[in-house]
C-alpha cells in the first residue's frame, strides 16, 4: 500500500485542520464540555455541511463516496482539536444502517446533519462482544418488542434516533428506535472525557414496526461487525491526533521550559521520552492507516488488521500521554492545562469498542480460528 496521502487527501486535511483551529479552539472545547449535551449546533452544522458524517458513504447511501482513509484524516484532525459532540455516534450509526439497509429513510438525515444518531449495544455487564447481546427482542407481526437496559450509550441525549441491538429468536436484531419513543428513557451517566457524554437507555415494552427492522440474523451480525470496524477505525484515527498534539505541544514546551539555566529539551531524559512519544506516535499512524487502506482494499483482512491497530493505539496513546504529563511536571496535572483535555479523551478512547486487552483475544480467536 502507499503510506502517504494522495493530494486531494492531503487537501482534505488541510482543511479540516483549518476548520477546527478557527471554529474549535480549546477555549470552546472547555465550554461545551461543562454544558450537559457538548453538542454547539452551529460546530455541528460545519462538519454536516463539508460532508464528513457520511464521507465513507457510497453516494446511494447519501454519502460522499469517498472511502475510510478519508474518514480517518477527517477524525485525526477531530482528535488533534479533542472535537466535542456526537460525530462518533451518528458515523457508528449511519454506517450501520448503510451495511444492514442502504434504503432505510434515515440514511440522508443522518448524512447530512439534519438528525443525530447512536448506537446501543453495550450493556450493564459493559462487554463490547455482540455475542454477549441479552437484551431481548420479542416479535410481534412484522416488527418488535424490546425490554431491558443499555449502557455506556453515547451521546444518546442528543440522539434523534438509536440503532437497538437486540437478541432475537434468529439470532441479533438492529432496531430504529426514536430517543423519544413511548418506553424509552435516557439517563446521563458520568464519564471521563466530558467531550463525549454517555448515558443509560432504559426500554420498557417498546414496539418497533416492520419498516424500522434494520436487519436481523446473519444480515445483522455482518452490518455490526463492519460497522463496528469502521467505528474503531475511526477512534483510532482520533486517539492518533490527540497523540499528535500531545508530542507538538510537549516538544514546544522542552524548548522554552527553563531548569538550571537550560531549557529542559537539552536534557538527555527528556529528548528520550520526546523520541519514545515519537516512535509510539508514527508507529500508530501506520498502523491506523494500513486498517484504514485495508476496510476497503482487503475487507477479507479488515478484522485483523483494525483490532492490530486497536491494540496497539489503545497502548500508546496511553504512553504518550503519561510522557506527556511527565515532560510538563506539575502544570501537567492541573485544570487550567489543556493536556488533562487530550489525557482524559486517551484514557476513554483506550476502552472505547474494546480496549488492548478485549481485541488481542480477538486476534487470538482469528489466528487460531484461521
Amino acid at each position: 500500500m502507499e503510506f502517504d496521502l494522495s493530494k486531494p487527501q492531503r487537501l482534505l486535511q488541510k482543511s479540516a485542520r483549518e476548520l477546527f483551529a478557527r471554529a474549535c479552539p480549546a477555549k470552546r472545547v472547555r465550554e461545551l464540555m461543562a454544558t450537559d449535551t457538548a453538542l454547539h449546533p452551529e460546530l455541528w452544522s460545519a462538519v454536516a455541511e463539508q460532508g464528513w458524517l457520511g464521507i465513507h458513504l457510497a453516494e446511494s447511501c447519501s454519502g460522499l463516496g469517498l472511502g475510510t482513509v478519508e474518514l480517518a484524516v477527517v477524525a485525526e484532525e477531530m482528535g488533534r482539536a479533542c472535537f466535542p459532540g456526537p460525530f462518533l455516534g451518528t458515523v457508528w450509526a449511519a454506517t450501520l444502517i448503510a451495511e444492514a439497509n442502504a434504503r432505510s429513510k434515515h440514511l440522508e438525515a443522518l448524512a447530512t446533519g439534519e438528525s443525530k444518531a447512536t448506537v446501543a449495544l453495550v450493556e450493564p455487564e459493559a462487554s463490547w462482544d455482540p455475542a454477549d447481546v441479552q437484551l431481548r427482542g420479542t416479535k410481534v407481526g412484522n416488527g418488535f418488542k424490546v425490554s431491558g437496559r443499555k449502557s455506556f450509550v453515547l451521546d444518546a441525549g442528543v440522539a434523534d434516533l438509536i440503532v437497538c441491538v437486540a437478541r432475537a429468536d434468529d439470532g441479533l436484531a438492529l432496531l430504529a428506535i426514536g430517543a423519544k419513543a413511548p418506553g424509552v428513557t435516557i439517563t446521563a451517566t458520568p464519564g471521563l472525557d466530558q467531550t463525549r457524554k454517555l448515558y443509560d437507555v432504559n426500554f420498557e415494552g417498546v414496539t418497533i414496526g416492520a419498516e424500522d427492522v434494520l436487519a436481523v440474523g446473519d444480515a445483522a451480525r455482518a452490518a455490526l461487525e463492519r460497522s463496528m470496524q469502521v467505528i474503531t477505525l475511526a477512534v483510532c484515527a482520533d486517539m492518533l491526533g490527540g497523540m499528535q498534539w500531545i508530542i507538538e505541544d510537549a516538544v514546544e514546551y522542552a524548548k522554552t521550559r527553563q531548569q538550571f539555566g537550560k531549557a529542559i529539551g537539552s536534557f538527555q531524559a527528556v529528548q528520550h521520552m520526546c523520541a519514545d512519544m515519537l516512535l509510539w506516535t508514527e508507529s500508530s499512524r501506520s498502523a491506523t492507516y494500513f486498517a484504514a487502506w485495508a476496510l476497503t482494499a482487503e475487507p477479507a483482512s479488515a478484522a485483523r488488521v483494525v483490532s492490530t491497530a486497536k491494540v496497539y493505539v489503545s497502548d500508546a496513546s496511553r504512553e504518550v500521554a503519561n510522557r506527556g504529563v511527565q515532560v510538563h511536571g506539575g502544570i501537567g496535572f492541573t485544570w487550567e492545562h489543556d493536556l488533562q483535555l487530550f489525557y482524559k479523551r486517551s484514557k476513554a478512547s483506550e476502552i472505547l469498542f474494546g480496549d488492548a486487552a478485549y481485541h488481542r483475544a480477538q486476534l487470538a480467536d482469528l489466528v487460531f480460528s484461521g
